[in-house]
């Protein structure tokens, strides 16, 4: 379980969040919603502790992983492809480990636990969240320094879908995508298996998407 308790963030002498209270419990779909400036951005920094509240407490459950996109957009030399596989870290470190591993015992173990997280279908897997964020066949491949801005985003958005963090959170993620995607995006987050928390102005998208809307505060 997710908890927020009496939690208080002030910005610039100003009161963004003051003695916010929430529970989400395990495998539960929330959307904040509230005006502009209702502090919905600043809780979920607090929530990945990007910002330290001035007062309250956060908890979660032990050894959750929390996934959420930096403001940052993903940039270099890598393709899609290769910025949302990266996202699998513990499939990463795998791989990189046996390239270099001696011990025939270990690269048992090593390959008894890709097999685990299935990861020898995770290229497939990528390949068709990015399709579905609008990357075809030839643009999964390009540099990501190619891309724009909002099409960076929806890398940055594809590799958080694919890293299936245990507490998920969206901060207006329809922003840069198309009506198609948007309702790729939708479908996908439908059927997400964990926690999911959405900020969107999109009522559609909650509509379809979340269990229980909480007004920002």
């Amino acid at each position: 379980m997710l908890t927020i308790d009496g939690v208080t963030v002030r910005l610039g002498g100003r009161a963004i969040l003051e003695r916010a209270s929430a529970t989400v419990p395990v495998g539960a779909r929330v959307g904040l919603i509230g005006r502009n400036g209702a502090g919905k951005s600043t809780l979920m920094k607090a929530l990945i502790g990007e910002i330290e509240p001035d007062d309250g407490e956060i908890s979660k459950p032990a050894r959750s992983r929390i996934g959420y996109i930096a403001q940052e957009a993903p940039s270099g030399s890598m393709t899609p492809e290769e910025v949302v596989l990266a996202a699998a870290t513990e499939r990463a470190e795998l791989l990189a480990e046996l390239e270099t591993c001696t011990d025939m015992n270990r690269m048992g173990d090593v390959h008894e636990r890709l097999l685990a997280i299935d990861a020898y279908s995770a290229p497939a897997r990528a390949a068709k969240i990015l399709n579905g964020l609008g990357f075809d066949d030839e643009m999964q491949q390009r540099a990501v320094d190619s891309f724009s801005g909002g099409w960076k985003m929806r890398i940055a958005l594809g590799a958080l879908l694919f890293s299936e963090p245990d507490i998920l959170l969206l901060d207006e993620p329809s922003n840069h995508l198309d009506l198609e995607a948007t309702l790729w995006l939708e479908n996908f987050l439908k059927s997400y298996p964990a926690t999911l928390v959405v900020i969107s102005h999109e009522r559609d998208l909650l509509n379809k998407v979340v269990g229980t809307c909480k007004a920002g505060s």
